[in-house]
């Protein structure tokens, strides 16, 4: 893949023209804080250099260079599966070629923001699952946490090892219309995406290699052995080289690509769970020169699936006892069993007081307004203004069980409000916040589209966070809908500076 020319100089002095200058004669500038550009149409500093490379090319060059990068996926096997789709089931996830670029300071002080949530929400945690101090005080509702389908009664009680409930958390960041950037969700249970992250990084350098250096891009390539060194140092009390396995749910999978290729980084075990078997409380892997003993297993396997004798007897994805073995603390599994009661939409909403309850200071970053619809004024509000908000299930993810009430039509509000009177307790909602737009490559130019940004952070005896992100975009011209199983793609990220 041919390289860009080495960035010019940016004359400060020559005003950029969106929606004049080649290729962005369709750019528009709204409501919405622009990546690129500051209002005046000026590029934002950080951002210059990547708006001089753009205006340089020749006229085809850009479509050349993400035609390259679509075929690099395809030749990598890289896809995601949308389900319900006619068309296919299985796809190469959409990227788009253009880097999102954030400053360091701006990312040092996003970093401070996600290591202090996510210590707050493993000490929370381990309270709802042992003491419930947190409960009797009275600063989290108890029916709110004994009452999500995410709490596992089967947990109570049990030791964690180094007490990291989240080892793996993808935390969902958007940047307000003011430019200030705060929490949408927390995504603690088996967050996917990161392996598009690191491939994005892949072809993007590939794509902008003088750019790229001429930038100094923070690096991200150590994910894969940080998250080895993670899962290793969990196995306290273990073998010195304890053996780590990587349990995924199989080929029709949505994310099996992700599971595989993170196996490989780890140069790990990729296994299902007919592979596992629990004897004596003890997990053996079998291979072709007898059972081996498992150690460690970072499960991507949903919580109700993972066992079929303690959760749903249905299952033929998990490890029959696999619950007794982790309760004897003969074997460590990551994510944690039952850490989905802490990312609960509802619960959401109590963070910052959870974050002041644990730690004695105040969030470092902000959360969206919420609403939840079991206060009854609330649900008031909520039923009386849907054309506004947007209405989520408290347990559900990948934009599944919303409304996005401006974008619905009438029959679909009056559809989705009858949902919400029935099961008040199951939903929250939001204001629709206008999401940050950046350039992205549609097939004849650069247009602005909405984006968020999901950080990984590894969590075992330190924290880590790799200076990077999948910046997830809404593909559709005006829609806030970012997930990949909504239709939505990605790009890469650079921190730089």
């Amino acid at each position: 893949m041919a390289e860009a020319a080495h960035p010019r100089p940016v004359i400060v002095s020559n005003r950029a023209r969106p929606g004049v200058d080649r290729p962005f004669a369709d750019y528009g500038l709204g409501a919405a804080h622009d990546e690129m550009f500051l209002p005046d149409g000026t590029p934002r500093p950080h951002a210059a250099a990547l708006y001089q490379a753009l205006t340089t090319l020749p006229g085809d060059e850009l479509a050349r260079r993400q035609q390259a990068c679509e075929q690099s996926f395809l030749h990598q096997g890289i896809t995601f599966t949308v389900y319900g789709n006619e068309e296919a089931t299985e796809k190469i996830i959409p990227t788009d070629l253009l880097p999102r670029i954030i400053p360091g300071a701006e990312w040092d002080k996003l970093e401070q923001g996600l290591r202090q949530r996510i210590s707050a929400l493993n000490l929370f945690l381990k309270d709802v699952y042992n003491d419930g101090k947190i409960l009797n005080d009275g600063i989290v509702p108890r029916d709110l946490v004994f009452g999500s389908k995410h709490y596992l009664r089967q947990m109570r009680g049990v030791q964690v090892p180094l007490d990291a409930y989240v080892n793996v958390c993808g935390t969902d960041i958007i940047r307000r219309e003011d430019g200030s950037m705060v929490v949408l969700e927390d995504n603690l249970r088996v967050p996917s995406g990161v392996s598009y992250m690191l491939a994005n990084r892949e072809v993007v350098r590939r794509a902008f290699g003088d750019l790229y250096r001429a930038c100094g891009v923070r690096p991200i390539e150590s994910y894969g052995q940080d998250l080895l060194a993670t899962l290793k140092e969990l196995a306290v009390g273990f073998r010195d080289d304890p053996r780590i396995v990587l349990l995924t749910p199989g080929i029709f999978n949505s994310a099996y690509y992700e599971h595989a290729f993170l196996a490989r980084q780890m140069g790990i075990d990729l296994v299902e769970g007919r592979d596992l078997l629990v004897h004596d409380n003890v997990v053996y892997m079998r291979t072709t020169s007898g059972v081996k003993r498992v150690d460690v297993i970072y499960r991507r396997v949903d919580d109700d699936f993972i066992d079929p004798l303690a959760f749903r007897h249905d299952s033929a994805l998990g490890v029959a006892g696999l619950m007794n073995a982790y309760r004897a603390g003969n074997v460590v599994i990551a994510n944690t069993i039952g850490t989905g009661v802490a990312d609960d939409k509802a619960v959401y909403s109590y963070v910052p007081d959870i974050i002041r309850y644990y730690l004695d200071e105040e969030p470092l970053l902000g959360s969206v307004e919420t609403f939840r619809c079991r206060e009854p004024n609330a649900l008031s509000h909520v039923l009386a203004n849907l054309d506004t908000l947007v209405v989520k299930a408290v347990g559900e993810s990948g934009g599944y069980g919303m409304l996005v009430g401006p974008h619905a039509t009438a029959a679909q509000r009056t559809a989705f409000a009858e949902k919400v009177k029935a099961d008040p307790d199951n939903y929250i909602a939001q204001p629709t916040i206008q999401l940050s737009t950046a350039p992205c490559f549609v097939g004849s130019g650069v247009e602005a589209r909405h984006v968020d940004l999901r950080p990984y952070l590894l969590t075992g005896r330190q924290t880590r966070l790799v200076p990077g992100a999948l910046t997830r975009v809404a593909l559709k011209r005006g829609s806030l809908v970012v997930n990949s199983s909504q239709g939505g793609g990605s790009k890469d990220t650079w921190v730089v500076g």
